[in-house]
């Protein structure tokens, strides 16, 4: 019998964090693992609007590590260019993928709408990646999973979700091929830290042929905890003492809900100021009802005891659902802390707070998490002396505060550990979600300190597994 071989197509995810697209092609059928948007340089962002390099119909399912954009939010433009197949989730995912899924639409749908009024767009007229009927769609093939629970995804492939310790409901994904084709394949998605406030730590990886592992942090250690706190309070203590107020673009997702968390702690101990506190993104709100339920129905995946109180409520906490009410935040001119999406700033209602308040030396921007390469948040990190948004430029006076321990990915060392933990080496370990660098330096460690055979793939690379 001739022997089929089990193909592993990278179409995103290398180079670059964003685009998590990885295609698997075996003698029993064909599953893309992730299909996420790209984000960032704008070369990276026209590619969301390809045609996809196969015909999406071919595809017989997806599998998604996880609820984020980059993971999770080109679901709907591949349904709309003909996929119909199911979208294999964990239970979890499912809430927060559709919560995350109707916002990109309807924040798609906005921003077009806003240039189209305003006439800064090059498109005439602008139009939207997908819309709301698209992510309606995309969510009715959600075939939500639990964790550790092996099925059948396509003919003669099944899969495997491992928790990940990233966000709720975020998994390591086993895909494992029967028959000629062969092969055990590992997707890390997005690993988590250790010590994640809420979730249980990241299982480690099983025995497999391939393993891809993200690297996001790939080259970096973050902050110990204590410090990052630390320089929070002290970034939030100095702006209300001049009278600024405080912006923290962050990701609807879990950043917002550990930043609260912090916020609680430190006003409870009174090491910040009781400043009033505005969330003020419809998502980020969401989300939030869903960890609170997590929490209260002790969740396997989750580490919080339910307790006294919302651990997400400092005490000052107010909610921006509707427009009118964030538009009332312009009116704001007394310290105060404003957490608003998109956490590397890229869109989204955080875009007209820091049109507002970047020009004031009192103010001060704290970017909580990574900041990918040709986005906003990167180039605030880099103290660009302006920054186009809304069609003109805007003058950058405030303070920048970069704290990226709040981020939600393992670090270099935690990644190390982690990989450490498999049973065996891998066949190949692949090195992907990550900027060049970092992949470079994660891969490079591997090699040296565990002697796996490492590499990083190229965009659009096949390798072939088992």
């Amino acid at each position: 019998m001739r022997r089929e071989p089990t193909l592993l197509w990278f179409l995103g995810g290398t180079g670059t964090v964003t685009g998590s697209r990885f295609l698997l092609d075996a003698a029993g059928g064909r599953v893309l693992v992730d299909a996420g948007l790209f984000q960032g340089l704008k070369r990276l962002r026209l590619r969301n609007r390809e045609e996809f390099p196969v015909d999406p119909a071919t595809v017989d399912a997806v599998v998604v590590t996880h609820a984020h954009l980059d993971h999770i939010g080109y679901v709907p433009a591949l349904v709309a260019q003909g996929f119909t197949g199911p979208v294999f989730v964990t239970d979890r995912t499912a809430e927060l993928g559709q919560i995350v899924l109707d916002d990109a639409a309807r924040l798609q749908e906005e921003e077009a709408d806003f240039a189209n009024r305003h006439g800064f767009s090059k498109h005439h007229p602008a139009q939207p990646l997908y819309t709301e009927a698209d992510a309606r769609r995309a969510t009715t093939l959600f075939r939500p999973c639990p964790f550790d629970t092996s099925i059948e995804v396509a003919p003669g492939v099944r899969t495997e979700f491992r928790r990940a310790g990233h966000i709720l409901g975020s998994a390591g994904v086993l895909l494992d091929v029967d028959g000629v084709g062969a092969g055990r394949i590992f997707v890390s998605g997005d690993v988590g830290r250790r010590d994640h406030p809420v979730l249980r730590p990241p299982v480690p990886p099983p025995a497999v042929d391939a393993l891809l592992v993200e690297s996001t942090y790939g080259d970096r250690q973050h902050e110990e905890p204590e410090a990052a706190i630390e320089r929070l309070a002290r970034a939030i203590t100095r702006t209300a003492d001049r009278g600024g107020m405080i912006v923290i673009p962050a990701f609807a997702v879990d950043r917002t809900e550990i930043i609260l968390l912090a916020l609680r702690e430190l006003i409870h101990a009174g090491r910040i100021p009781s400043l009033p506190i505005y969330a003020d993104s419809p998502m980020a709100l969401d989300v939030l009802t869903v960890y609170r339920r997590a929490i209260a129905d002790r969740d396997d995946d989750v580490r919080l005891e339910p307790g006294a109180g919302d651990p997400f409520d400092p005490g000052l906490l107010h909610e921006a659902r509707t427009r009118d009410e964030s538009i009332a935040l312009n009116d704001l001119h007394v310290p105060s802390i404003i957490i608003s999406a998109s956490g590397m700033a890229t869109g989204g209602r955080v875009v007209h707070h820091l049109a507002r308040l970047l020009p004031d030396r009192r103010n001060t921007v704290v970017l909580a998490g990574f900041q990918a390469e040709g986005t906003r948040g990167r180039m605030l990190a880099n103290k660009v002396p302006n920054l186009k948004m809304l069609g003109r430029y805007v003058p950058v006076r405030s303070e920048i505060v970069v704290i990226d321990a709040f981020s939600a990915h393992a670090d270099a060392d935690e990644l190390a550990a982690w990989l450490k933990g498999a049973p065996a080496p891998p066949d190949t370990a692949y090195v992907v979600h990550g900027e060049q660098d970092a992949s470079v330096a994660m891969a490079e460690r591997l090699t040296r300190d565990l002697q796996w055979n490492t590499v990083v793939p190229r965009d659009g690379e096949r390798v072939v597994v088992g």
